[in-house]
């Protein structure tokens, strides 16, 4: 009988009992050996060793061992990602780094299926550099043909992270490569989720974050990916100290380092990279494309058995598995009560405005018994109107 490669990693978590946890996409739990990772640098490295630590603990590397550990999940290799500062910064040092590489156009293609802050990021930059740029957006079904020659960048979203919509990275990067477009691809609810290759789609630039299905805890530090021959001339647009060819020289004027360090910033943030540090430890005994398989049984079970037990709620994802991410949205005028109340329940998934129930699978602690439970919460639920009462219709400041 073959092992279940999922056991032992369920093993690795910490979940409050009676709690079914379908939002790792928005946030992943805690890992036992991430709590115990970050007392270790508490205790241990700060409490002991103070400021040494930067050296004798490893601080100052654990940007690029920590970059390394996520290049393994998203198809780029060792030295083209390091882990720094938020999604939203990395997002603006890309688009500015893309700009540069094609001084000749004007354009920034982007989709109204985008997470909506990397819109804001662009539209930060059309105004920052005040230079004639603007910003284009159209449907998600559109992009592929605004992709012409007068674009500079294309700036996606891999995963619509309303309804897990998927978009097809290497034939939209190889359109756009070969009409001389710089791509930039937003990972946050890709890496970790299911097996991407950016080498192989000849993606320029990348950025994810570290706290959703990496598992890295709220704030978790972000990441930011370039093509390696890029690397050299990506232009430092936030040009810190950690940045620098030579940091501890303390020059008076920037050089930026020749590889992916330039793209670093300020000083990382010791205990939350140690946190994530030891949460992406959780994918050394699985392949991203077990991940994946598990994943698609359990969403397909979970939709099936919802579908069938809840007419009142539509599906917003797509049905062809293939075609979404890891996760399952359902659309309901009174989505956000009934959120509430599944959550009441112990069901936990999240709100996304203005009517999507969202719903994720991360197959590192979720099981096939986990889902076919929370949709029979999910029909009593609906079924029972249980959702109609004060203390669900009234909304939190996070949904």
């Amino acid at each position: 009988m073959t092992e279940d490669p999922f056991a032992k990693t369920r093993a690795l978590f910490e979940l409050p009992a009676g709690v079914i946890y379908l939002d790792g996409n928005s946030l992943g739990p805690m890992m036992t050996r991430a709590r115990a990772r970050v007392l270790r640098e508490i205790d241990e490295s700060w409490g002991r060793e103070l400021i040494r630590a930067w050296n004798s603990a490893g601080w100052i590397d654990l940007p690029a061992r920590v970059g390394d550990k996520i290049a393994k999940l998203i198809g780029a290799p060792a030295g083209s990602v390091i882990a720094a500062d938020s999604t939203s910064i990395n997002l603006y040092k890309a688009l500015i780094a893309a700009l540069r590489l094609a001084p000749t156009r004007k354009l920034i293609l982007s989709d109204n299926g985008n997470f909506p802050t990397d819109l804001y990021i662009a539209e930060g930059v059309v105004a920052t550099l005040d230079a004639g740029y603007r910003l284009k957006v159209v449907g998600p079904e559109d992009v592929e043909a605004a992709i012409d020659g007068e674009v500079a960048v294309l700036m996606l979203t891999q995963v619509d992270y309303r309804t897990g919509r998927l978009h097809d990275m290497a034939r939209l990067t190889e359109k756009a490569r070969a009409l001389g477009i710089v791509t930039v691809w937003d990972l946050a609810h890709s890496a970790g989720a299911f097996p991407v290759d950016l080498t192989a789609c000849g993606v320029d630039f990348a950025v994810g974050c570290g706290y959703k299905y990496l598992n890295g805890g709220p704030g978790a530090p972000a990441f930011i990916y370039a093509r390696p021959d890029l690397q050299s001339q990506a232009a430092a647009a936030l040009s810190g100290w950690m940045g620098h060819a030579a940091p501890f020289d303390f020059d008076l004027s920037y050089r930026p380092a020749p590889n992916i360090d330039r793209l670093r910033s300020g000083t990382p943030s010791v205990l939350s990279m140690a946190c994530l540090d030891a949460a992406l430890d959780a994918f050394d005994s699985v392949e991203m494309a077990q991940v994946r398989a598990r994943s698609i049984e359990l969403s397909e079970a979970f939709r099936a058995r919802v579908e069938a037990l809840c007419p009142q709620l539509t599906l917003a994802s797509p049905r062809d598995p293939a075609a979404r991410g890891s996760q399952i949205s359902f659309r309901f005028a009174n989505g956000y009560a009934a959120m509430q109340a599944l959550i009441a329940r112990g069901v936990i998934g999240d709100f996304r405005a203005p009517d999507i129930m969202r719903f994720g699978f991360t197959p590192l602690y979720v099981s096939l018994s986990d889902v076919l439970a929370a949709a029979e919460i999910i029909a009593e639920v609906m079924n029972r109107r249980a959702w109609d009462k004060p203390e669900f219709l009234s909304r939190n400041k996070v949904t």
